[in-house]
């Protein structure tokens, strides 16, 4: 089985580190990286993916692009926004393909996945390519939290209200850093923000429909997304989020604790829960949990890719494969 990964920023360096570290365990061949007219300054970023046993493709047209997805069974495209869904039609005329995920922003693209909620809607056929759209990593930790407190069809829920609370940046750029709190608009008047929108999608396919409602705030921090949290059940509910496989939990109440523990356990220095629950500051009133989480953007996608790949591929061993990298990549408590 050979894969390609289509920008190596964020989210495409790590995923390549780890289709690299782990590529026996996942039935993968050979992995190739494409990285878009790359500056100088990345190269000894594309030379370690080379040392790790990547073919770094250093694509300076789009034919370069498309001839090492020619190349390939299955694509993880994870260029900047738009990119992957303006080119949805080209990957759907590619017969050969097994599969194309896309990351985040790339509403529409394919089904929408999150990781222990929907598995079972991601299905191959022979016609196209099994498209999937890797849900945003703050409509990971929203949907994992819902799942945890009420059952993947969510049969006790009543509502759910998420406040984000986002990192502007990452810590490895400064594109985007604002100097002050920015409220985001709300897309709808019904739901609020696309993070309530997306995830009442995810449980769509499984046959549930959610009252979600969610807002978002923007501040000038570099390291954790968080998120406020308030689920209102139509029975008693009882906090069991450290039972949760997807799920991991903290006494720590600052957001730079939580990321260096990350730095200094995670593989890649990164932390895979799809979120992490403050568990010793929950407020249970009988039919309601509020609470705080910490959600690791770039990394809590990364499993949910992981397992688009292997549900698309039909790989024999995709629930034994994804919980032996589970028990490796998940630090469950922080």
């Amino acid at each position: 089985m050979n894969v390609v990964v289509i920008g190596a920023g964020n989210i495409g360096t790590t995923l390549a580190q780890l289709l690299l570290r782990h590529r026996a365990r996942l039935g993968i061949d050979v992995v190739s990286v494409v990285k878009n007219d790359p500056q100088p300054f990345f190269e000894v970023e594309l030379r370690q993916l080379e040392e790790l046993g990547a073919e770094v493709v250093r694509a300076s047209s789009a034919a370069e692009r498309w001839r090492a997805v020619d190349a390939s069974d299955y694509v993880f495209d994870c260029r900047k926004e738009g990119a992957p869904l303006r080119d949805k039609s080209e990957y759907q005329a590619r017969g050969h393909l097994r599969g194309v995920c896309a990351q985040g922003s790339e509403e529409g693209f394919g089904v929408p996945m999150v990781a222990g909620t929907n598995d079972g809607v991601v299905r191959s056929t022979s016609d196209e390519p099994c498209l999937v759209h890797v849900a945003s990593c703050n409509t990971h930790a929203a949907v994992s939290l819902l799942r945890a407190a009420c059952g993947t069809t969510l049969e006790t829920l009543e509502h759910a209200d998420f406040v984000f609370v986002r990192r502007s940046e990452d810590i490895g750029s400064s594109e985007r850093l604002v100097g002050a709190n920015v409220v985001a608009r709300h897309r709808s008047r019904n739901f609020g923000t696309n993070h309530s929108i997306l995830a009442q999608r995810v449980f769509a396919s499984v046959g549930a429909s959610p009252e979600l409602t969610s807002s978002d705030i923007t501040t000038p921090s570099q390291l954790l997304h968080a998120v406020r949290f308030s689920i209102h059940g139509r029975a008693p509910l009882e906090p069991r989020f450290e039972l949760d496989p997807w799920l991991a939990t903290t006494h720590r109440f600052d957001s730079n604790r939580v990321f260096e523990f990350g730095r200094r356990h995670g593989e890649a220095g990164r932390l895979y829960a799809h979120a992490i629950v403050v568990d010793n500051n929950l407020v249970v009133r009988d039919t309601q949990i509020i609470g705080w989480a910490f959600v690791p953007q770039e990394g809590n996608t990364l499993l949910t890719t992981l397992a688009a790949f292997l549900y698309c591929t039909q790989s024999t061993r995709a629930q034994d494969v994804l919980r032996e990298m589970r028990r490796k990549l998940v630090l469950h408590r922080c």
